[in-house]
């Protein structure tokens, strides 16, 4: 039997994670091979996501070779993945979810967001807006490149500290570098965020389907997941647009979400939340009627001023 082929991009954390599901199936007695994919968002880095079309902008390379045959699964960072996936595509597995904090990092032990005049780098339209809404003595500045260049710039001194993801700051293991862990109660992360997933198209033998799922799928994530990407695919937004969305499931079986949308300048915050005790139609009816009750509260307007602006 030939190895499991999967596709990854080149950077290093993407490479953790795809080593990171090789391991899970090669503790099964499954072999794998290792296929390095270039996506849009690894070569064009001199403009800032929603500049680019951020829809696929880290997927669409690995979804051809998934179609073609080349790999047979691929890898990505979950918070990467667009709100709706092609028809002849799915989402086999979200693997058990890292913490979901965003992070500041800074080479400078004694760093305060409570600076004056600092510069805070970050390639996120969430943080920068939240940034701007909680720290706004602050400039947020794009950052794009993998974590090893954003470091190499934070070194150099174009920013005082950078705002990312924990989970990837931790699986680097930089985690020394981490001067505040921003509350998940302040700063809701993006959609997905500390998950990795596993796409595969749905012509993938049903056999092989069924192993990949049992080995990699981490069923309390992946309820989770499936009530925010059913909030964002409502929101039609991706990467680009500063949403945010956190589900949670507790020991009793409660499902709660709450999910939102800020405006580009941090002004004007919308945040709503339901759970299982309010809303039993399963997750994904959860995160549609949380989505339709923050557009409903004035984020379609806060869409179109984003929209309006980007089309200038």
């Amino acid at each position: 039997m030939r190895p499991i082929r999967i596709g990854t991009r080149g950077s290093r954390l993407a490479l953790w994670q795809a080593h990171h599901v090789a391991a899970c199936l090669e503790r099964e007695q499954l072999s794998t091979e290792i296929v390095i994919i270039t996506t849009k968002g690894d070569v064009v880095l001199d403009r800032s996501l929603d500049k680019i079309g951020a829809k696929g902008v880290f997927t669409e390379e690995l979804e051809i070779s998934l179609r073609t045959g080349a790999i047979d699964i691929a890898v990505h960072s979950a918070k990467d993945v667009q709100s709706s996936i092609p028809d002849d595509l799915e989402l086999l597995a979200f693997m058990e979810r890292e913490k979901v904090n965003d992070v500041v990092v800074s080479y400078d032990p004694n760093f305060s967001l409570d600076q004056p005049d600092i510069i805070l780098g970050t390639s996120s339209t969430r943080r920068k807006a939240m940034l701007r809404r909680y720290y706004p003595q602050a400039t947020a500045a794009e950052a794009r490149g993998n974590l090893q260049t954003r470091l190499r710039k934070l070194e150099e001194g174009q920013y005082h500290a950078l705002v990312l993801a924990y989970a990837g700051v931790h699986r680097m293991e930089y985690d020394s570098l981490i001067t505040h862990v921003l509350p998940e109660t302040q700063f809701i992360p993006a959609t997905g965020q500390g998950s990795v997933a596993v796409e595969c198209a749905r012509s993938l033998r049903p056999e092989l389907k069924a192993t990949l799922q049992r080995i990699l799928d981490h069923p309390a994530t992946h309820t989770c997941l499936r009530a925010e990407r059913a909030f964002l695919r409502t929101m039609e937004g991706g990467c680009s647009i500063p949403s945010f969305a956190l589900a949670t499931l507790d020991v009793t079986g409660t499902l709660a979400l709450r999910g939102g949308l800020i405006s580009l300048d941090g002004q004007e915050y919308i945040e709503e939340q339901f759970s299982t005790s309010e809303l039993t139609e399963g997750p994904e009816a959860m995160g549609v009627a949380l989505a339709e009750k923050v557009l409903g509260r004035g984020g379609r307007q806060i869409l179109d001023a984003i929209r309006a602006e980007r089309a200038v």
